[in-house]
């Protein structure tokens, strides 16, 4: 069974910051799930008995070589859309999140083509598809 496609998954969404204005983006490659060569903050999907604080901790290590100094919850999101010609359903979980970007480094080559940091005014092209939904809701807290 597919994620997001055979049922509804949860995933949590980090946008990571460097607590000077600027925020930390991969570059999805061809190996990722969907949205090649699309700009994205970063997230992952909740594993069966994993809490969210778990969650977030792992992946930001496996992302980013990262642990979070703190972190806030900026709120949730159900997205439904289209990929690749089936409808998925996912509830995400975002959180910003100041990490040391003297510690970021790209852990998942094989997944992203690169990491770039950005200021919000000044995003690399193309973002994610979900990316502007979430920048709309949370754009007043970046």
């Amino acid at each position: 069974m597919n994620p997001g496609v055979d049922y509804p998954a949860v995933t949590i969404v980090f946008f990571c910051h460097d607590g000077k204005g600027n925020y930390l983006f991969n570059k999805r490659s061809q190996y990722c799930r969907d949205e090649h060569g699309c700009y994205d903050p970063g997230g992952g999907l909740l594993e069966l008995h994993e809490t969210i604080d778990e969650l977030l901790s792992r992946e930001l290590l496996e992302e980013y070589n990262v642990k979070p100094i703190s972190y806030e919850f900026l709120g949730m999101r159900e997205m439904h859309r289209l990929n690749e010609g089936k409808k998925t359903h996912w509830i995400a979980l975002d959180f910003k999140v100041l990490v040391d970007r003297s510690q970021v480094k790209n852990n998942e080559p094989r997944k992203f083509d690169e990491l770039i940091w950005r200021r919000m005014d000044d995003l690399p092209s193309p973002m994610h598809s979900q990316f502007a939904v979430a920048y709309e809701k949370y754009q007043e807290r970046f």
